[in-house]
């Protein structure tokens, strides 16, 4: 698994969404961060 570091994860998904990414669940909030999987163009699971 990939596991990305971005500044605004909601927006990032918003983004993704509208450009037909698909998003394999919600955003998961942590006291150490917020995480949601996304899939790759190849079927490869993405942590951000």
């Amino acid at each position: 698994m990939i596991n990305y570091r971005v500044a605004d994860l909601e927006a990032l998904v918003e983004e993704l969404r509208k450009e037909g990414v698909e998003i394999c669940d919600k955003i998961e909030s942590y006291d150490y961060g917020k995480f949601v999987h996304i899939m790759d163009p190849d079927g490869n699971k993405i942590e951000g």
